[in-house]
């Protein structure tokens, strides 16, 4: 009976400790968040992913303006920040890069620029929000909490440019195109550019990047507005029952 009683003394203050230690170190931070504010940023990311493909789409494709004549009504003509294509209604389809840098318009070269500085925006807007969101977590540490909420204010700050660089060239280029289109010193015998599927597919990806960067930044400030922190909440319990545990072996 009394080695009993002197081996009880060292054994069970260290099971409590064991116990509180596992659960520090399994218990997730999953559940610790709005699952509105999980909603927001995963919508948000989700459509900085989409807008960034339809930018990049936008400045690859030879369809910016289309031209069709009555002359040559089996041929259509196309023109994109990079080359010009014939279309013809049998299927055929071929392509010419321009000749040189410098005798480019003006409107195509600051397409191009405008374009590919938007491109790399989104790419940023859609790789800086990844590690800042909730469902990707290591720890309930209030430095990493605010280094996930600087992430994804970054990302929706770099959606904001993006799709604000991505809606100027596309706007301005078709704002030329009704100029010239409505311009009565051209005689209407002169075949006019139209708007192609590439500016649609422009103002589709800056539209988009905008409600992303809107919804990364709510979802930032909203989770600036809980003080409390649960996962911290939810640790203090098992320590309170480790100093339970050792005050009844002290007994014992």
């Amino acid at each position: 009976m009394s080695r009993s009683h002197s081996e009880q003394p060292q054994k069970n203050p260290q099971l409590p400790a064991k116990q509180t230690a596992r659960e520090k170190g399994s218990e997730p931070c999953s559940g610790t968040m709005d699952p509105g504010v999980c909603a927001l940023e995963l919508l948000g990311f989700f459509l900085s992913l989409a807008a960034w493909l339809c930018s990049l789409a936008t400045t690859i494709m030879p369809q910016w303006l289309t031209l069709s004549t009555d002359l040559l009504p089996t041929e259509s003509y196309e023109l994109g920040l990079w080359e010009t294509c014939v279309v013809q209604d049998l299927g055929g389809m071929e392509c010419r890069p321009y000749d040189s840098l410098l005798g480019l318009p003006p409107d195509i070269k600051l397409a191009r620029i405008l374009m590919c500085l938007a491109v790399a925006m989104g790419l940023l807007g859609v790789l800086l929000p990844i590690p800042g969101l909730h469902l990707i977590n290591s720890c309930c540490c209030d430095n990493e909490r605010s280094a996930k909420r600087v992430l994804k204010m970054l990302g929706g700050v770099f959606c904001f440019l993006a799709g604000a660089l991505g809606l100027v060239p596309v706007s301005y280029i078709a704002h030329l195109t009704v100029l010239r289109f409505f311009d009565e010193s051209v005689p209407d015998v002169v075949p006019r550019w139209e708007f192609g599927n590439a500016l649609f597919c422009g103002w589709a990806a800056g539209f988009l990047q905008l409600v992303a960067g809107v919804l990364l930044v709510t979802s930032c400030l909203c989770v600036q507005g809980h003080h409390h922190h649960p996962c911290a909440a939810r640790r203090r319990p098992p320590a309170r029952a480790a100093e339970c545990s050792g005050k009844r072996t002290e007994y014992v």
